[in-house]
């Protein structure tokens, strides 16, 4: 039923952690098959990949292009790009059989973002982005997507960019069908903090803030990658 996308590259630390909240549903049916879509990872990257019994190929490292490189091997008709960086906490697959079971291939559904640190830090960049999220309705590709195969296609899919390719993929969503149109599970999807590299200063979130803001004001992605 759902494919889910990882995009990887030397992603061996946080990999294992992600592939395990996949296992259950996985049993159960709901889960039909898990893309490593690979950069050229030099370390267990792909090799753990293929232990887990995932499906493996390799594109261009931009993460757009890996994330679409996936969701065209996938086999499900509903895709779930999730960072090898981030794992669901359980209950995720309860939420998502309900959203997929409802059929609107139009819509799509995001998780809640949460890093795993207790570090006062980390519930600040959480605010941080939750705010984005209520004001914008931009949700970061940490949160994962869970699309319909059918809208993504529809959509074009990822562009080969490696910063704001989640953004100018919804952005194109809502465009197409309205603000509302992205479901906010409960469920979190608990990124690791080494994504972030320990640093949750109000520096990354200004930014991310300040790309958001060139975007909107019709700087193409592509300028934005530096």
């Amino acid at each position: 039923m759902i494919s889910v996308v990882i995009p990887t590259l030397n992603a061996e630390r946080g990999l294992l952690r992600t592939l395990a909240c996949l296992i259950e549903p996985a049993m159960r049916g709901l889960v039909r098959d898990v893309v490593i879509a690979d950069g050229g990872s030099t370390d267990l990257t792909l090799e753990l990949a293929e232990d887990a019994g995932c499906d493996v190929v390799r594109a261009d490292a931009t993460r757009g292009s890996l994330l679409d490189a996936g969701a065209r091997a996938a086999k499900g008709p509903w895709l779930l790009f999730l960072h090898a960086e981030t794992a669901l906490e359980p209950g995720w697959d309860s939420e998502a059989y309900q959203f997929v079971r409802q059929g609107d291939e139009k819509r799509a559904a995001t998780f809640r973002f949460a890093l795993d640190d207790k570090r006062w830090s980390a519930r600040r960049a959480e605010f941080v982005y939750r705010l984005r999220n209520k004001v914008l309705a931009l949700p970061y590709g940490d949160q994962g997507l869970l699309i319909s195969k059918a809208q993504y296609e529809r959509l074009g899919g990822y562009k080969p960019l490696n910063v704001l390719e989640d953004v100018d993929l919804v952005s194109r969503l809502k465009r197409q069908a309205g603000r509302a149109v992205i479901t906010r599970l409960t469920a979190r999807a608990i990124t690791s903090t080494a994504r972030y590299h320990a640093d949750f200063s109000l520096t990354r979130p200004l930014r991310n803030a300040a790309r958001l803001t060139l975007y909107a004001l019709g700087v193409r992605p592509e300028r934005l990658q530096g």
